[in-house]
């Protein structure tokens, strides 16, 4: 059954295009999120700058809302297109990145390459919205983990050869190739979803239509749990993410490079979960579903106290298995429940909220790890987890009770 609803999608043109386009581009912008780091730490040796480059890529998240509503307001196959087109030109000047006097724009570009990926991305999720049935869309989003967390595993591993082999301009040309065939892909898409123009952008003030994302998520029952509980998944998971260096030096006791191996199975975990993510939320309610990866990421990370290599694997299987679903789960919802003229915003504001706390988390995270045990960290993320877990577990059963049971698209 969940076999078929996934060829489904893939039949569907539209579906079908999106997620190659996804690849696509993913590969690129995986690849040269690694590269980003190594290429400013080889130009300047600072350990600082090299970090920054993951900011400056997850910055943009912060104006999810104001780039939601610019892609509600635009026709989404072409945002698609010409923002792709846009990225491929972007990143071919960093072929003059060749000094540290020159790394300022490498870090220009990855901000704007940030934007460009959240605009995008909430164009993509309200133009799948209005075009892949509703009972196909959690079988959509999970095939969408699955090709993200894909490419995490290969393009990586592919930027880093391609980097060592003949630098970072090559990595930054190969990333502005893949842009150029996404907007091929995107170009091919069937135009099936009503015109967006400012004709169907709701009335009033720009700040008002800036706010409408987050006003349709806090006055949605269904909506607001389940971003509520990405947020603070997200959250977690950033600390989960700031200790695994010191995780793996004080409690495995591996070398560094180590590291690698877990974030490839937590990877595989991912991969995992997206192929079963359809069948599951069709015979889970979303908020079970949720709290059931919530449940799972939580125990994980617990586990993480115990100087075991055969749990550090399951472990890392786990959290890449269980953190994924609540993001699925909301993601999925927020395209269900969302009217179409302000979907491009909500996506886009859902995202911010839910993602926005992990960079926060790592940040704390890493400050936190210099003076508190590590193992005294994964336990009390683990225990906070498996909480937040109950507490959405406890919400569902109270919404059953107080709404007529319906059947599961």
């Amino acid at each position: 059954m969940g076999g078929s609803a996934v060829l489904r999608v893939l039949r569907d043109r539209t579906a079908g295009r999106c997620l190659a386009g996804v690849v696509v581009s993913g590969f690129g912008t995986s690849a040269l999120w690694l590269t980003a780091g190594i290429w400013v730490k080889s130009l300047t040796g600072s350990n600082s700058l090299a970090a920054l480059t993951v900011c400056a890529m997850w910055a943009p998240v912060l104006a999810g809302p104001v780039l939601g509503a610019l892609a509600d307001r635009l026709d989404r196959k072409t945002l698609l297109v010409r923002g792709n087109l846009a990225m491929a030109c972007l990143l071919v000047p960093l072929v003059l990145v060749d000094s540290g006097s020159t790394v300022w724009l490498l870090f220009v570009v990855l901000v704007l390459h940030g934007a460009s990926g959240v605009l995008l991305d909430a164009a993509e999720s309200a133009l799948v919205a209005g075009t892949v049935p509703a009972s196909l869309l959690a079988d959509f989003n999970g095939l969408r983990m699955t090709a993200n967390e894909g490419m995490k595993l290969v393009a990586p591993l592919a930027g880093a050869g391609l980097y060592a082999r003949f630098g970072g301009p090559a990595v930054a040309l190969a990333a502005a190739a893949t842009c150029a065939l996404a907007a091929l892909v995107f170009a091919r898409l069937p135009a099936r979803e009503a015109p967006q123009g400012t004709a169907t952008a709701p009335a009033g003030s720009w700040r008002d239509e800036l706010a409408a994302g987050l006003r349709r998520i806090r006055a949605s029952a269904v909506l607001r749990p389940l971003v509520t509980a990405g947020a603070a998944t997200m959250l977690l998971a950033g600390v989960n993410g700031a200790v695994t260096f010191a995780y793996v030096d004080d409690v495995l006791g591996r070398d560094p490079a180590y590291a690698g191996v877990l974030y490839a199975v937590q990877g595989a975990g991912s991969v995992a979960v997206g192929l079963l993510a359809g069948p599951l939320l069709r015979r889970l309610p979303e908020r079970v579903f949720a709290a059931g990866g919530m449940a799972l990421f939580a125990l994980a990370v617990g586990a993480r106290t115990l100087p075991w290599e055969p749990v550090a694997l399951a472990a890392s299987a786990v959290i890449g298995f269980g953190l994924p679903c609540v993001l699925i789960a909301a993601m999925t919802a927020v395209q269900r429940e969302t009217p179409d003229e302000v979907l491009g915003r909500t996506a886009a504001t859902a995202g911010s909220l839910m993602t926005a706390p992990n960079a926060v988390a790592l940040a704390l995270g890493a400050g936190l790890v210099a003076v508190v045990d590590v193992r005294v960290l994964t336990a009390g993320a683990g225990v906070a987890g498996v909480l937040a877990a109950v507490a959405l577990t406890a919400g569902a059963r109270r919404l059953h009770r107080r709404t007529p049971a319906s059947p599961q698209p």
